[in-house]
């Protein structure tokens, strides 16, 4: 009989970000299956976009799976994996998982929860205000005029609960913030609209008990969009210029890693998170959202900064796997 753990990589989804997830997983699933064999049995829990869950290609009951796998790795991007809902089905199972809990997944999926989360612990964040759609969807014209008399532009205008810069748009006219509100109000009940700041981009991963450190900061990627900004296209589709390292001061670099660190534990995040920044010439550092379950595809920010400190993405699976059976 067979020792290794059963672990179920968790992948697919309901969600905006359903593609994202599948390579995610994939992901995960190479670097247990390439590094990790000997260790884990690795078994791909496909969620189609009915939210059906599929092991070997055979649907199965939620309530099953404890004959199915010992632990969760959770490769779900956006709704239902990131806002707490299949943490919850685990958790009320028994099963331990990966990434954070029931309770501060839905926090830091809901952008408006994570600013008033963080507003608490001194980090500054661009103003902001909610818009709920189904306002929007009454009647857009008389929304955006209320936004357009009260909003300064340039601002941007993103759905609160959605990942992956789904739905996002920078506005700078009427026009555009009716456009923009509409799109938006597709993606989720709850708009945020907020301050465009001009800035350099950035990025900082945090591991939980990671080469010796409570919370270990990886190095802050610096992010040049060849979009307007570091939208969906810019993230998956190779028009962004990412520079890890980042060039920033180390003393830059030291209030990144930092705020990081501290917008993980003021979230009460779990294991692994990334939080993404903008930084104003004279005005500072930013903290636009946080990444409770940051991607892991070839593409994504967190393998490349792994890389950079002489790690990578099997060595972190394997970490946060060991924190989760803890």
């Amino acid at each position: 009989m067979s020792s290794r753990i059963r672990v179920g990589v968790f992948r697919g989804g309901p969600s905006a970000e359903y593609e994202v997830s599948l390579k995610s997983g994939a992901a995960v699933l190479d670097a247990l299956r390439e590094h990790h064999d000997h260790e884990y049995d690795a078994r791909d829990i496909f969620i189609d976009k009915q939210g059906i869950w599929h092991v070997d290609g055979r649907p199965f009951a939620p309530e099953d799976s404890r004959s199915r796998f010992e632990i969760a790795f959770n490769a779900l991007h956006g709704a239902y994996g990131e806002d707490g809902k299949i943490q919850a089905i685990l958790e009320a199972h028994g099963i331990p998982f990966t990434g954070s809990d029931s309770l501060s997944s839905a926090v830091a999926m809901n952008k408006i929860l994570t600013k008033q989360a963080v507003a608490h612990h001194d980090i500054k964040s661009p103003y902001w205000k909610e818009v709920l759609s189904d306002e929007v969807n009454k009647d857009p014209g008389i929304m955006t005029d209320e936004l357009f008399r009260s909003f300064i532009l340039p601002a941007i205008v993103k759905p609160a609960s959605s990942g992956s810069s789904v739905g996002i748009s920078i506005v700078r006219n009427r026009t555009e913030l009716a456009t923009a509100l509409i799109e938006a109000a597709k993606h989720g009940h709850s708009i945020l609209i907020e301050d465009f700041i001009p800035g350099i981009e950035a990025t900082c991963g945090v591991i939980e008990g990671f080469r010796g450190e409570e919370l270990y900061a990886l190095p802050p990627i610096e992010i040049r969009s060849k979009n307007s900004f570091f939208d969906y296209e810019a993230k998956y589709q190779g028009k962004s210029e990412e520079i890890v390292p980042a060039t920033f001061s180390d003393k830059l670099k030291r209030e990144i890693e930092e705020l990081s660190r501290k917008i993980h534990r003021a979230l009460g995040l779990r294991h692994y998170s990334r939080s993404d920044f903008i930084i104003h010439p004279r005005r500072g550092v930013y903290f636009l959202e946080a990444n409770a379950l940051p991607g892991l595809t070839e593409e994504s920010l967190m393998p490349k900064a792994l890389k950079a400190v002489g790690s990578s993405l099997s060595e972190l699976v394997d970490h946060v796997i060991r924190l989760a059976m803890e």
